[in-house]
C-alpha cells in the first residue's frame, strides 16, 4: 500500500513519527562554566550523546562522545593542549572532531573524524545548538543573561538529574502557587496568600509572561535572613518563560513603600535561571543559577541564599519525580486543571506547535 492510499489513522502516525520531540534550531544549555575545569564531562542531550571539554586555552568544545576507531566514550579520555585524547588507544581529536594523531603510525586515516557541536560560552553558561539538519549552523547568537555580569548582584548554581519529561518542570516553575506548600523552610510563606495572589498572565512569539503579586504578606526565612524588612511585605513574583530556559524574578519590598510595577523597586531580589534541558522523553537536566542583592555580608548571604535555593530544587525534584512516576501509574486518568495552570498550559502549546514545525523565533 503506497502512501496516498493509507487509512487517515496510519497518516497520523507517520506524520507524528517524523515529528522531533523537542524543538529544534535553537540553543540550549549544556553546562554550567564553572564545571568545565581539566576534565571532560559526558552528557546526553536531546537523546545525542555529547562530551564536553574545555581545552588548557580556554576554550569549549563539544563533540560526538564515541571514538571513531572503537566507540569508547571520549569522556573516558583526557583533556590536552591540542584536544581530546581517547582513554583507549590514544587517538587525539580537536575542537572540530578532527583527528590529529594515531599514536604508533604516521599517517591518520582519512575517515578518523567525530562530529562536532556549535557551542558558545558567555554569562557564565555553555550553551549548545541543536539543528533539524545534521551539521546545522546556528542561525541565531544565543540568549544573553546580564544578570551574570551585574555588579548589584552576586550569585551561584548548580545541576540537577531529573527521572522526569522536562515539562513536568516548566510547569512547576511556571507555578509557583506550590511554595506555600512545597518549600515552606525557605522561600514558602502562607499557602492560602500564594493560592490567593494576584495573577496576570501574557504571552508573545515563543514565550509567556506570569506576574503574580502577594501584598502585606508575611517574609519568608530565606527574605529575613538576607534583608532588614520592617514587617510585613508586599512580594512579587515574575516568571518569563522560553523554551529553553525560564527567567525568574522574586522579592519583596516593606508594604505600602514602593510600587511593584516599578522596574527600579528597592528590597531583596532573587533572579533565578532556570535552564531545562531534556535528556531524553523521560528525563532531564536541570542547570539553575540564584543572584541576590544582600544587604550586608554580600559573599556569606549568597553562600546561604544558594544552599536554600538548592534545598528548594531538591524538594521539586522529590516532588515532580514522585508525580512523573504516578502518572505513569494512572496514565489512563484524566487531570483536572485549576486557575493556577494557565500559564503551563501556554507553555506545554508553544513546545507542541514548535515541535510541529511552527516557531516564531529561534530562543
Amino acid at each position: 500500500m503506497n502512501v496516498s492510499q493509507a487509512d487517515p489513522a496510519t497518516l497520523a502516525q507517520q506524520q507524528n513519527a517524523s515529528k522531533p520531540e523537542f524543538p529544534l534550531d535553537m540553543w540550549y544549555v549544556a553546562a554550567l562554566s564553572k564545571e568545565l575545569t581539566d576534565k571532560p564531562i559526558g552528557r546526553t542531550l536531546l537523546n545525542q550523546s555529547v562530551v564536553l571539554f574545555r581545552t588548557p586555552d580556554g576554550q569549549v568544545a563539544a563533540l560526538e562522545n564515541r571514538c571513531c576507531h572503537r566507540d569508547l566514550p571520549l569522556s573516558y579520555g583526557t583533556v590536552e593542549e591540542s584536544g581530546i585524547r581517547c582513554g583507549y588507544h590514544g587517538l587525539l581529536f580537536d575542537g572540530e572532531g578532527k583527528c590529529l594523531e594515531v599514536p604508533g603510525q604516521d599517517k591518520v586515516p582519512r575517515k578518523a573524524f567525530v562530529s562536532a557541536y556549535s557551542v558558545k560560552e558567555q554569562d557564565s553558561l555553555v550553551w549548545i545548538w541543536f539543528g533539524s539538519e545534521e551539521n546545522s549552523k546556528p542561525s541565531c547568537e544565543p540568549p544573553r543573561y546580564e544578570v551574570h555580569t551585574d555588579e548589584r548582584y552576586v550569585f551561584d548554581g548548580g545541576v540537577f538529574y531529573y527521572e522526569a519529561p522536562y515539562q513536568l518542570i516548566h510547569d512547576n516553575l511556571l507555578d509557583l502557587s506550590h511554595l506555600g506548600y512545597v518549600h515552606l523552610r525557605t522561600i514558602g510563606g502562607n499557602a492560602k496568600v500564594h493560592m490567593g495572589a494576584e495573577m496576570k498572565v501574557e504571552g508573545e512569539g515563543d514565550s509567556v509572561r506570569v506576574v503574580r503579586h502577594m501584598r502585606n504578606s508575611t517574609p519568608p526565612p530565606t527574605y529575613t535572613m538576607a534583608y532588614p524588612f520592617e514587617d510585613k511585605v508586599d512580594r512579587w513574583q515574575e516568571i518569563e518563560f522560553h523554551p529553553s530556559h525560564l527567567r525568574i524574578w522574586t522579592g519583596a519590598v516593606n508594604a505600602n513603600t514602593e510600587s511593584l510595577d516599578s522596574p527600579d523597586r528597592g528590597g531583596f531580589h532573587m533572579r533565578g535561571f532556570h535552564a531545562i534541558t531534556p535528556e531524553t522523553a523521560e528525563s532531564s537536566h536541570y542547570f539553575w543559577t540564584v543572584a541576590s542583592n544582600p544587604a550586608t555580608n554580600k559573599d556569606e548571604i549568597n553562600k546561604i541564599v544558594t544552599e536554600q535555593s538548592e534545598m528548594t530544587f531538591e524538594e521539586d525534584k522529590v516532588v515532580i519525580e514522585a508525580q512523573y512516576q504516578n502518572m505513569k501509574r494512572f496514565a489512563d486518568r484524566p487531570m483536572v486543571d485549576i486557575h493556577v495552570d494557565v500559564g503551563p498550559n501556554r507553555a506545554r502549546r508553544i513546545i507542541k506547535r514548535m515541535c510541529a514545525g511552527d516557531s516564531h523565533a529561534a530562543q
